[in-house]
C-alpha cells in the first residue's frame, strides 16, 4: 500500500508540482522564515566534549509547586498579544491574525525559547501571582520569563528551576526540554519527576536534582531569590549521587542526582543525546 500510493504522489497535483523547491544535499535554511529557523544546538560543538562547568552563584529563573505540567512548561496554544513570542513576530511582520499557534510553530527554536513557561495559568512563587512572569533577582524587576533568562543570559549567570513533585507531568513535549535549555537553565531541582520528562532534561544536558524525601525548597527556608551553586565534578557524576547545593543564603542541603543509568551520564558529559549523537557520527567518517 505504501509503495502503490507514493507511486503516483505526483500525479494529479499540478500545485504541488509547479512548487519550486532547491536542490543539494544540505538544508537550504531561510532565515526570513517564521516557521522554520536554524537552531542554535550545535553552533558551538567541538569533536572533544569539553568537560560540564560547575553551577556557580546560579540564581533561581523560577520557584514553581507541585504538577507543573509540560505545557506550563511549553504550551501548545495560541500565542499572546503581549508575549514575547508575539513582539518577535510583529517585529519580522507577523499579524496578530496570522500568529497561528506554538504547536505549529515548534520548527522554529525563537518562537519556541519565547514561549517556555509563557502559560498564563502558571504560579511562580517569585512573583506570587498566576502568569508567565518572574522576578529578575539582582534588579528586583518584574520581567517576562523568557525576557529574564535573556537578561540573566547577558549579564554571563547560570540559572536553575526550583520545582515540587511530579514536575514535567503530562504529555512528552520535547521543547519542554530544549525550551529551558535555550533560556539557559543548567539544573532543576524537585521533589520528583514524571518520568519522560527527566529522560528529556538529560537528553539536552540538564541535570535533574531531586531533593531528599521530606525535604523541599520551603522546608529548607529558601525562596528563590538566593544564588546557588552546585559542584557537577565535569559531568562525572555516578547514578544516585548525593550532590551537595550551597546557596547564598548560607544554607546547605544534599540532593539526589537523578542520571539515572550509565548511558544517561553519557549523554550528561556530552552535554545532551544530540551532541552525543553528532560526535559518535562524525567519529565513523
Amino acid at each position: 500500500m505504501f509503495k502503490e500510493t507514493y507511486a503516483r504522489v505526483t500525479k494529479g497535483n499540478k500545485r504541488w508540482n509547479e512548487l519550486k523547491a532547491p536542490k543539494g544535499d544540505v538544508f537550504a535554511w531561510d532565515d526570513k522564515s517564521t516557521y522554520i529557523h536554524n537552531p542554535p544546538f550545535f553552533q558551538s560543538i567541538t569533536m572533544d566534549p569539553p568537560p560540564v562547568a560547575d553551577v556557580k552563584n546560579a540564581y533561581c529563573l523560577l520557584n514553581v509547586g507541585d504538577s507543573i505540567t509540560t505545557d506550563h512548561i511549553s504550551p501548545a496554544g495560541k500565542i499572546a498579544k503581549n508575549s514575547p513570542a508575539a513582539r518577535y513576530l510583529i517585529e519580522r511582520g507577523v499579524e496578530p491574525a496570522d500568529f497561528n499557534s506554538y504547536g505549529s510553530r515548534r520548527g522554529n527554536d525563537e518562537i519556541m525559547a519565547r514561549g517556555t513557561f509563557a502559560n498564563v495559568r502558571l504560579n511562580n512563587k517569585l512573583v506570587g501571582k498566576t502568569g508567565p512572569q518572574t522576578l529578575h533577582v539582582p534588579t528586583n524587576e518584574t520581567l517576562d520569563i523568557y525576557d529574564a533568562s535573556a537578561k540573566y543570559q547577558a549579564e554571563g549567570h547560570q540559572l536553575i528551576i526550583l520545582g515540587g513533585k511530579e514536575y514535567g507531568s503530562g504529555s512528552s513535549r520535547d521543547w519542554a526540554a530544549k525550551g529551558p535549555y535555550l533560556q539557559g537553565v543548567s539544573c532543576v531541582i524537585a521533589e520528583s519527576y514524571e518520568r519522560i520528562h527527566r529522560s528529556n532534561l538529560v537528553g539536552m544536558g540538564i541535570l535533574p536534582l531531586q531533593f531528599k524525601d521530606g525535604e523541599n525548597a520551603d522546608s529548607l527556608g529558601l525562596n528563590g531569590k538566593e544564588q546557588f551553586s552546585i559542584p557537577m565534578q565535569g559531568g562525572d557524576l555516578q547514578v544516585g549521587q548525593k550532590v551537595q547545593v550551597t546557596s547564598s543564603s548560607g544554607k546547605k542541603f544534599e540532593a539526589v542526582c537523578r542520571l539515572d543509568t550509565p548511558v544517561e551520564i553519557t549523554y550528561f558529559k556530552h552535554r545532551g543525546i544530540l551532541h552525543y549523537m553528532l560526535r559518535k557520527l562524525a567519529a565513523q567518517k
